[in-house]
This record gives C-alpha cells, structure tokens and sequence, in this order.
C-alpha cells in the first residue's frame, strides 16, 4: 500500500464509489483532519493544505500538534522471542532496539 507523507505526516486515503472520490485521513493522531478530491493530483494538494491548516489552526489556538509517532514501541512478546531478538542483536553488534528498528523498517 503506499501513502502520501507531507512534513512528518501520512495519509490515510480511501476511494468513495458513491461520492466519486478519493477521501483522506491525517493517519496517525487523535485530531480528526479529513480532505477529498477527485483525483490523486488534487488529493495530494488537499492533503496538504490540511495539514498546513491543522498545523496553523495549532498555532493560533496555542496547543502543540499531535504527533504521529514518538518512535517508542513496547512490544509484549514471549520469552523465547525476546531471548532470540537479544542474541539476534548482540551477533549483529547492535542493541535490541537498533537491530529491532532495523528489522521493522525492512518489513513489507
């Protein structure tokens, strides 16, 4: 699947049949931020005009925008995976969360 990213923000995008377009999400936040478009030029440029618009509306009101991610991740995971990850780690010369972060973002 890909997405469109804009100043550390993604797209959630959909297609409505019934209305004929393409329907965003700012993905990754609390705030709801929707935009459309009929086509994916135009929903690129919509896509960012909202989160220029989210970003300023922050700013006017004086409350910090959300974040998408702040790159913590807890994992619960079973012991045996956890020892296998750490050994994993160490052969690579990494710590857990290098060797980890290298894994995930080779993940499709």
């Amino acid at each position: 699947m890909s997405t469109m990213h804009y100043k550390g923000y993604a797209a959630r995008i959909e297609y409505s049949d019934e209305d004929g377009c393409f329907i965003g999400h700012i993905a990754g936040i609390r705030d709801v931020v929707g935009f459309h478009a009929e086509s994916v030029t135009d929903l690129r440029t919509a896509f960012e005009e909202s989160v220029d618009d989210y970003l300023a509306t922050c700013e006017k009101v004086g409350r910090a925008p959300q974040k998408p991610y702040s790159g913590k991740l807890m994992l619960r995971v079973p012991p045996e995976v956890h020892a296998r990850a750490a050994m994993m780690a160490e052969a690579h010369g990494m710590s857990i969360n290098q060797w980890a972060a290298d894994v995930l973002s080779k993940a499709s």
